[in-house]
């Protein structure tokens, strides 16, 4: 079967041509770094009008890279939510246009869900129980999955997502826009130790999975301005007590998800550990992620790097499923800018260390 997957939550047009659920025959992303830097963040707006001038492009190209023609297609998955209602509009409508117009069927996907998928291209199948941890600019959530395609979120971040907290960081120190690549890059040069932020782990009595990472970003405005730290001035070099911060603020960062993930790894007992989203591609988040899943002896499943962003490809696995079953959706379908990825009733009681009960909704 060859799917169509198309993504437009947010700031990247792609598209992707995949066959079988888990062979990748195109990946093309339009990326709009570059229109957002000067906003030192993604401005809506501009944003869905980027995706107007680019999606048919970046959809002809995924068919000339997979040499395929529209009318191969098996069928068509779309994400409609969540993400930003302008962004998702235009892939929603091109995707009804298209399997209105070649009488394809045609599936919406959650973007979330599509980035759990994008592990199942590099790595063996998916064993379940699994938990998914979800790190993103948007996002910062895990998942329990008792089996495949039901979802229980059991923790969430409770205010910024952690990749958020890495750009607005990064634009406090004058750094550039996304902060998470740059950031990374300057904590390998920099001493964590010798610019201690005054953070702890927020407890959270009710939910011990969550996060929250508005207290890091506070430690960090602190401690600028108790040590007068300035903002670099566009082009010049990151001096070394920007980069010790930065190393600072990466490992704190960095132990804030590993904690619930530790907690959540215990009491649920996954046969398989997923780590995805765009935060995903963060080097010291991977190593650690890495050493807790070896001490845990359950296996770590992580996208490269060009799949742990967001692209049609994800969302062509997470589609594939859906259709193979002959899953339908009509020119109904619309964007849902909150949608919500849960369909599994747990105990809402402190969850026990061993087997986990839970219903399918």
């Amino acid at each position: 079967m060859l799917v169509l997957g198309i993504e437009s939550s947010c700031d990247e047009t792609a598209a992707a041509i995949i066959q079988g659920g888990c062979r990748l025959l195109s990946n093309i992303i339009a990326s709009q770094i570059e229109t957002h830097r000067p906003f030192g963040g993604v401005v809506p707006e501009i944003a869905s009008r980027e995706h107007l001038i680019k999606i048919v492009e970046v959809v002809n190209q995924a068919c000339e890279k997979a040499e395929v023609k529209l009318s191969d297609l098996d069928g068509i998955a779309v994400t409609y939510g969540p993400g930003l209602v302008g962004s998702l509009l235009v892939g929603v409508c091109y995707a009804k246009s298209l399997s209105y117009v070649l009488k394809k069927p045609l599936v919406g996907v959650n973007h979330l869900e599509g980035h759990i998928y994008s592990v199942v291209f590099e790595n063996p199948p998916i064993e379940y129980p699994a938990l998914a941890m979800v790190v993103s600019g948007g996002h910062t959530s895990i998942y329990f999955m008792p089996e495949a395609e039901k979802y229980k979120l059991i923790g969430h971040t409770r205010d910024d997502a952690s990749g958020e907290a890495y750009d607005k960081v990064a634009k406090l120190l004058g750094l550039g826009y996304p902060g998470g690549p740059i950031i990374d890059r300057l904590a390998h040069k920099g001493n964590k130790d010798l610019a201690p932020l005054v953070f702890s782990l927020p407890r959270m009595e009710d939910n011990r999975y969550d996060f929250s990472f508005s207290g890091l970003k506070t430690a960090v405005l602190r401690y600028v301005k108790e040590q007068g730290i300035e903002a670099l001035a566009k082009g010049a070099e990151p001096t070394e007590e920007i980069c010790n911060l930065a190393a600072s603020f990466q490992h704190s960062a960095v132990h804030s998800l590993i904690v619930p993930l530790r907690k959540a790894i215990t009491d649920f007992q996954p046969k398989t550990i997923i780590l995805s989203g765009g935060v995903a591609c963060n080097s010291a988040l991977r190593m650690e992620a890495k050493s807790l899943s070896e001490k845990m002896k359950i296996p770590l499943y992580y996208p490269s790097p060009i799949l742990t962003t967001d692209n049609g490809a994800m969302i062509a696995a997470a589609g594939y499923p859906k259709l193979l079953r002959g899953e339908r959706v009509g020119l109904e379908l619309t964007a849902t800018s909150s949608l919500k990825l849960q369909n599994l009733d747990l105990p809402s009681e402190d969850k026990p260390k061993g087997k986990i009960r839970y219903r399918l909704s």
